[in-house]
């Protein structure tokens, strides 16, 4: 029976045994650049996010493979998307305010004013 200890799994077995036979410095040497490599994905991760989020919020397009996450169905179709509806040249918002819009000047008549 065993004494209670928690046994390491096959992969921690493996690494242990492969760096037990290599001096203690390059264990070291090893075990640093996998930290290294490790802190290094979770900066450039971040990184990502926050440019993905700040084109978002100044509005700027974000190609699909550059997003944060995983895109819609959509963002993968290329040529094969849905053509965008072009807004049509109809009336504008100043149309729809009625009295509140501002008055119009006209300039084609002569002014009123002081005449010499």
């Amino acid at each position: 029976m065993s004494a209670g200890l928690p046994q390491a799994s096959v992969k921690s077995q493996i690494f242990e045994s492969v760096l037990g036979f290599l001096p203690d410095w390059v264990q070291i040497t090893v075990l640093a650049l996998i930290v290294l490599a490790v802190v290094a994905s979770w900066v450039v991760k971040i990184k990502r996010k926050i440019a993905y989020r700040r084109a978002v919020r100044t509005g700027q397009p974000v190609h699909a493979a550059a997003q944060y996450g995983q895109g819609r169905g959509a963002d993968h179709l290329g040529a094969y998307a849905p053509q965008q509806a072009q807004p049509a040249a109809g009336p504008s918002g100043a149309d729809f305010l009625g009295a509140y819009a501002p008055q119009q000047r006209r300039t084609d008549g002569p002014s009123t004013g002081s005449s010499a």
